[in-house]
């Protein structure tokens, strides 16, 4: 993942005119090359200022959504799985409010397309799909653009100082216990 944003980076900062539209196409495809949303709004918002990379974002969000919307339903195995997996967390009987779609845009490991199911579910019809898409979208290419351009305005030696405090977190929040079966411990002191 880290060698495809270090493409989609150079590519697009040597693009010029183009740089906006392969941004919006990296959106397109940025699902089969397995990054999240999340990833691809924040370098938006680095390449393109906090303006320009939530609209980009929107534009290619929205555009997404609208391949989702007319690919599903010719993957009929895709479309049960996502049913199953909407059931599974949201419940049988539950439709998602625009509101709770949005905020849960926001987390990064919600599934992009999941929610964009729950949408489709709550109205099949396109005009009110892509509504509703256009405001659970919204919040996510802001917060994430925004959050994008701020980091590039760090300079190298926060950006390293922020990188070793999360270093240093992430090993204070370690599991500090160690367990070992029965089998595996006494196998270990006979031999």
């Amino acid at each position: 993942m880290d060698e495809s944003m270090s493409i989609l980076l150079v590519v697009l900062g040597a693009g010029g005119v183009l740089a906006p539209v392969a941004f919006i196409l990296f959106h397109l495809i940025r699902q089969f090359l397995f990054i999240p949303v999340t990833i691809v709004c924040l370098a938006g918002g680095i390449l393109f200022g906090a303006l320009f990379g939530t609209l980009l974002s929107l534009i290619g969000l929205l555009l997404n959504s609208v391949c989702f919307y007319f690919l599903i339903g010719k993957m009929p195995k895709t479309y049960e799985k996502l049913a199953k997996l909407k059931r599974k967390w949201f419940g049988e009987y539950r439709n998602l409010t625009v509101a709770q779609t949005a905020v849960l845009r926001l987390i990064p490991l919600i599934h992009f397309h999941l929610l964009n199911f729950c949408l489709m579910e709550k109205d099949r019809r396109f005009s009110p799909y892509m509504k509703n898409n256009l405001l659970s979208n919204l919040p996510l290419a802001f917060f994430y653009s925004a959050f994008g351009s701020i980091i590039s305005l760090f300079t190298p030696l926060v950006m390293a100082v922020i990188f070793l405090s999360l270093m240093v977190l992430v090993y204070l929040l370690r599991e500090k216990v160690t367990v070992i079966k029965w089998q595996k411990f006494f196998s270990l002191k006979e031999g």
